[in-house]
């Protein structure tokens, strides 16, 4: 059966049913029989595959003994799993966001990311994500969960059913020094390994082009192989997912843009190899 929605929010919902439900030790059918609901239903509900009520989310958060902040994250998501657009204002130790990019990731067929400022995310070393953590104030609790998390995320690029990454980033990014000079030339470095693997690109934007749309900010564009596309744009604070057809449309033509501006896979890679003497 293919998903009744493909938006974001419905993605982050049915994944966080399934964690919390693991979390706590329970199989689907032994949920299932405690609430006398059909697993088959439940198995559904944590897929994507439907939309499950309001309610039946609360009894099994309730069930579960859920946490009052994972409750009410969870519950969000349930109200709203059917919008096509999603902003996530208030992230929390792990933002609900993060859950809908890591569903995303790992269903996409094609991810393509531009980054004007740092290196994305999937591409990051340990201690270039760290230390952008540590600079953005985060408490170190916090920020090791996210470190964690975004080191795991990186296992959707290796393996038999890797995704195909394309990286647009700015010279800016690869020359503005992050932590120190060891961490930023480990970080060319493992750009320099990536860009040669044959599920991802990576291509410099370089500077002198003049102003272009793209220098508003970062975004990446998530392609799947049945459903619609979805865009994830990502501020300091706040987090918006989008996924209408117009708006899909248009970040096609930036992509577009961008490539038009950016070097070619060679061109950048004797860029990296410049930088990084």
């Amino acid at each position: 059966m293919k998903p009744t929605s493909s938006s974001p929010g419905l993605r982050a919902l049915s994944a966080s049913l399934r964690e919390v439900r693991e979390a706590r030790k329970f199989g689907l059918r032994e949920l299932s029989r405690a609430l006398e609901i059909d697993p088959r239903l439940v198995s559904q509900w944590e897929l994507g595959m439907r939309v499950p009520p309001v309610e039946e989310v609360a009894r099994i958060l309730g069930y579960l003994r859920a946490d009052r902040a994972t409750t009410t994250r969870i519950l969000f998501l349930a109200k709203h799993a059917k919008d096509p657009n999603w902003l996530d204002s208030n992230p929390a130790d792990l933002p609900a966001a993060l859950t809908a990019v890591m569903q995303c990731e790992r269903s996409a067929s094609l991810i393509t990311n531009w980054s004007p400022l740092i290196i994305p995310g999937l591409l990051q070393t340990p201690d270039y994500a760290r230390a952008l953590l540590a600079a953005s104030g985060i408490k170190v609790a916090d920020a090791d969960a996210r470190l964690v998390a975004r080191l795991e995320r990186q296992k959707v690029l290796v393996g038999r059913e890797a995704v195909r990454l394309d990286a647009i980033v700015s010279e800016s990014a690869i020359r503005e020094e992050v932590g120190d000079a060891a961490i930023m030339s480990d970080q060319i470095d493992r750009l320099l390994t990536l860009a040669v693997t044959s599920n991802i690109s990576v291509r410099i934007v370089p500077s002198g082009v003049g102003y272009h749309p793209g220098k508003i900010g970062m975004f990446t564009l998530y392609d799947f192989p049945a459903d619609p596309a979805i865009v994830y744009m990502e501020h300091y604070h706040a987090s918006a997912f989008v996924n209408e057809l117009d708006a899909i449309a248009s970040y096609r033509k930036l992509v577009k843009l961008l490539y038009g501006k950016a070097l070619t896979e060679d061109a950048s890679q004797a860029l990296l190899r410049e930088v990084s003497r």
